[in-house]
């Protein structure tokens, strides 16, 4: 029993040797959920290098992997990281990118991700999401981001709506595809009132094809909605 105890102790003790020592390979990178890339397989494994100086040479018992993922995470595309190295030295990066909901386009252009955050444009691929126009801050996004995250959530508005609008008050206007007339929601208090009003007007008047009589459609008061035809 003693020889055998002595020899598990002993191979136990060689194989984390040999294991802690082993070089770890190049990084593999795999992406979770969204399919559209917005950073690049090449440009994760740039940042795994850049953090730990040619990573590809590097023995497993000198990674902090803690280190790595914070590297990842920093970047400003990405929303969560896991980084772990497989028993043959193989370094794995788990990826989860941001998801746009709105992209802002006014002195500067920019995505507001599904938790309201500032994210950047991509050159590798460009989301479909309603465009953000007039006055918007980075450090001041909360209304438009109620908003932009309402239209993602309502099958209604994610078909139709095509661009929110904030003015120097805060105040909202929506345009929608193929209509004319501008949606004025004013502030973002009572906001899933607001949107019901808005698709019975919608659905009426589509059914009596009376759409394009409108150049505005005002649902700032609670209960009701207040048009403007075309002169």
């Amino acid at each position: 029993m003693i020889c055998l105890l002595t020899l598990v102790v002993f191979l136990f003790a060689f194989s984390s040797s040999r294991n802690g020592q082993r070089a770890v390979s190049k990084p593999q990178v795999k992406f979770i959920g969204e399919n559209n890339l917005f950073i690049t397989n090449e440009a994760v494994s740039k940042l795994l290098i850049q953090k730990y100086n040619g990573v590809k040479n590097v023995p497993k018992e000198t990674l902090v992997l803690n280190e790595l993922e914070n590297a990842l995470k920093s970047n400003p595309m990405i929303k969560t990281a896991e980084v772990y190295v497989a028993v043959n030295g193989t370094l794995n990066a788990e990826i989860e990118q941001k998801t746009p909901i709105a992209r802002v386009s006014t002195n500067a252009s920019y995505y507001i991700d599904d938790e309201g955050s500032y994210m950047p444009l991509s050159n590798n691929y460009s989301a479909r999401v309603p465009l953000v126009t007039g006055y918007v801050e980075k450090n001041n996004l909360k209304n438009v981001y109620k908003v932009a995250r309402k239209i993602r959530n309502d099958d209604f508005l994610k078909k139709n709506v095509i661009e929110i609008h904030q003015t120097a008050n805060e105040k909202i206007y929506l345009k929608l595809r193929q209509c004319n007339f501008l949606v004025q929601l004013g502030n973002v208090n009572f906001l899933d009132k607001k949107i019901n009003n808005l698709k019975a007007f919608y659905q009426k008047n589509q059914k009596d094809k009376t759409l394009n009589n409108y150049s505005k459609v005002n649902l700032q008061f609670e209960n009701q909605v207040v048009c403007s035809k075309l002169n």
